[in-house]
């Protein structure tokens, strides 16, 4: 593994949230970028990638957060964080890597680091700060400076879809919509893609896990972006079951004709 020494956070992240979700992040995917120089390749560089960056970020979040709980894609292989995060009232969420097949093809920049923060309320519990980087792009995206959304520069809407398997019900709500699909790896590069205005609209319902989409939701709604899931329902984070499988991220005006056509037509 490459030394790497992450540094000291800036003065503002010991007691910003924001900004630690933010250099957190970015620091993760400096370290990413190291292990993906090293020569590397196909599933040893994804493995190493994976386990280089969860362990710097719980290292980054044990020391600068000590009270808070983490729930990450090791806690569901069975790795128990150090705080009961359903009896916690912070608790950090994150993806560590974020596609994994993209960060192992380079020079693909379509893949991620998460780091959201939920945190309990009177009305159950809510994300309240986080952070998307995309190293390859040499852009943190976060809530403490909420992205500003260019205006939409294609006169069709855009989809952005899987790569390799994009839906068929995301196709026939392309058509309906007179649309166009944008293919992209990651789903946090997805939904920083519509925060971009590379694409106008995400929309998933193959089976995602909270970390997945904490991070990319908090930051697209800091941006005023729509989010909610398929049938119009509100996202829910630090549930017992982490399965949180779809979501809709688009453009405030497109939100009600993808809820439309789903409701009509469905998802399968």
């Amino acid at each position: 593994m490459t030394d790497f020494d992450p540094g000291r956070p800036p003065p503002g992240a010991a007691t910003d949230d924001h900004e630690f979700a933010a250099w957190a992040a970015t620091t993760a995917g400096e370290l990413l970028l190291q292990v993906r120089d090293q020569g590397l390749e196909g599933k040893e560089l994804k493995d190493a990638g994976d386990l280089a960056a969860h362990e710097l970020l719980m290292e980054l979040i044990a020391e600068h957060r000590p009270d808070d709980a983490i729930l990450s894609e090791e806690e569901h292989r069975g790795t128990v964080s150090r705080h009961d995060r359903l009896a916690t009232d912070r608790v950090w969420i994150i993806d560590p890597l974020d596609g994994t097949r993209e960060f192992s093809e380079p020079p693909r920049d379509d893949w991620a680091v998460h780091v959201a923060l939920w945190a309990a309320s009177a009305s159950g519990g809510e994300l309240v700060a986080g952070a998307v980087a995309q190293p390859g792009l040499g852009a943190t995206f976060h809530t403490g400076a909420a992205p500003v959304v260019p205006p939409r520069s294609s006169a069709k809407p855009r989809l952005v879809v899987s790569r390799t398997r994009p839906p068929a019900f995301v196709e026939a709500l392309a058509e309906a919509i007179g649309g166009e699909l944008v293919p992209m790896g990651s789903a946090g590069a997805k939904v920083m893609s519509v925060v971009r205005d590379v694409s106008d609209a995400y929309v998933h319902a193959g089976g995602q896990y909270e970390w997945d989409s904490a991070a990319p939701v908090v930051v697209a709604r800091a941006a005023g972006l729509h989010t909610s899931r398929v049938d119009g329902s509100p996202l829910v984070y630090n549930q017992r079951d982490v399965l949180l499988p779809d979501l809709v991220v688009c453009r405030p005006e497109l939100a009600d004709p993808i809820l439309d056509f789903i409701r009509a037509h469905g998802t399968d």
